[in-house]
């Protein structure tokens, strides 16, 4: 009897190569340009794998709700649920049937449309098409508007268990107060109410638009296909113009205390206050003195002084969050209730050591050695460089930013840190949120 060959049907060895991760160059060559319509392009090549993948980027986030918060992310969560006379189950099919990915999500500076899919014309060609259709003709259909809005009501009920979640919330509206940062992304009960088709159209008519839009490309093509398939996925999109300039974030002049009841069988501890934007001239130095307080997990001073030698907590650690406009330096741990005063008050007194004396040598030493030797595995594939690119292209970071990336780091000396710590964090003026069964800073 003659042995039989197995062989898996076209569409599932697509959908299995989506999910491989197709390596690329250790220092990728961006190549830029803008579409007719007047978006802008940045494109790597990568020849690794018979894939590609496409994400548009838009100026459209949370930052952009106004009073509408929830607003947004409503909409970019409709772009898969109605294209043309094509329902969500339609979407959904016809991706799958192609062996591409489809996805879409939204954070506070932007919102994100995204597709991957093998090169093969035959499944390529179907995948853009729709792509496109679902990006110049989203339909927006009430049943499906009902039920996202429902998703994102239970989203928000189930924070109200989350420690963690309204720890995050209360941080974010005390730093940035009125500020378009700190709109909570999720919006709230009464503003999801509120929220109607029109509303939602409004808001996709006005920043999904050529001008208001980024394309980063990652894959098999040469630049004739990158180029022509940036025409073809921006298509539709009307020229429109840029979001306006966000306001710059306010400092804070005060110290502000929150304390949050909760029935939790640890407290949760989150401080911080306005720390750097993304283009910063501090952020080497910002990033690699963060690293070693409390960016690098088990190795850093914070991990040091409050799990090792105090078994306080399991995880503490320190991290900016660069953004548009000034993102959050944050500190945060969670620990037992009855001991919350103590890991706070360490929290606050390694802060205030470290900004006035900085890292020792040997701890920049080893962040620099830290970051330089991991970077090759933050863009070692086409998933991962195409998130750089989005970055790069949203923020009009340099296009050298990957390949001087760890010049830059080397670059940096012990004043710099210093410095920029000195005059960038105030330990005297921090927004700390407390969320337990107990106030921590009653004593």
């Amino acid at each position: 009897m003659p042995a039989r060959s197995l062989r898996l049907p076209r569409v599932l060895c697509a959908a299995l190569a989506l999910f491989l991760a197709a390596p690329v160059a250790a220092t990728p060559q961006i190549q830029e340009w803008t579409t007719s319509g007047g978006a802008r392009v940045l494109f790597v090549a990568a020849d690794a794998l018979p894939m590609v993948d496409v994400e548009l980027v838009f100026d459209a986030g949370s930052a952009r709700d106004g009073t509408a918060s929830g607003l947004a992310q409503l909409t970019n969560a409709l772009l898969g649920e109605g294209a043309g006379e094509l329902d969500a189950d339609a979407i959904a099919a016809t991706f799958e049937g192609l062996g591409a990915r489809f996805s879409s999500s939204a954070q506070r500076d932007m919102a994100s449309v995204s597709l991957r899919s093998l090169t093969d014309p035959a499944l390529l060609d179907p995948a853009l098409d729709l792509f496109a259709r679902v990006l110049a003709e989203p339909s927006f259909p009430e049943v499906a508007l009902e039920r996202v809005r429902g998703q994102m009501q239970i989203a928000l009920q189930a924070e109200q268990q989350s420690p963690g979640d309204l720890a995050s919330k209360a941080f974010y509206r005390a730093v940035y107060d009125d500020h378009p940062y700190g709109n909570p992304p999720n919006g709230t009960p009464e503003s999801l109410a509120e929220l109607s088709r029109d509303t939602v159209a409004a808001f996709f008519a006005r920043h999904y638009v050529a001008r208001n839009a980024l394309v980063a490309i990652v894959g098999d093509l040469d630049r004739a296909a990158a180029e022509a398939l940036a025409e073809r996925v921006t298509a539709g999109l009307v020229p429109g113009e840029p979001a306006p300039d966000l306001p710059p974030v306010p400092k804070l002049l005060v110290p502000i205390d929150i304390h949050i009841d909760h029935p939790s069988a640890q407290t949760h501890v989150l401080l911080g206050q306005p720390g750097m934007h993304r283009g910063d001239p501090d952020y080497f130095a910002l990033y690699l003195g963060n690293h070693a307080l409390g960016g690098s997990g088990l190795v850093s001073r914070l991990n040091e002084e409050v799990r090792e030698k105090r078994g306080l907590a399991y995880s503490v650690y320190s991290y900016f969050v660069p953004m548009r406009r000034d993102g959050p330096f944050q500190m945060a741990l969670q620990t037992r209730s009855d001991q919350a005063g103590e890991a706070l008050a360490i929290l606050r007194d390694n802060l205030e050591r470290y900004v006035a004396e900085g890292p020792t040598p040997e701890e920049l030493a080893f962040s620099k050695r830290n970051v330089t030797g991991g970077y090759p595995l933050r863009i070692d594939s086409n998933g991962k460089l195409i998130g750089y690119l989005a970055m790069i292209g949203f923020y009009g970071l340099p296009l050298d930013y990957l390949e001087r990336f760890i010049e830059r780091v080397e670059a940096v000396d012990h004043g710099q840190v210093n410095d920029a710590l000195a005059r960038r964090l105030d330990p005297g003026r921090l927004v700390t949120v407390t969320v337990g069964p107990r106030n921590p800073l009653d004593g």
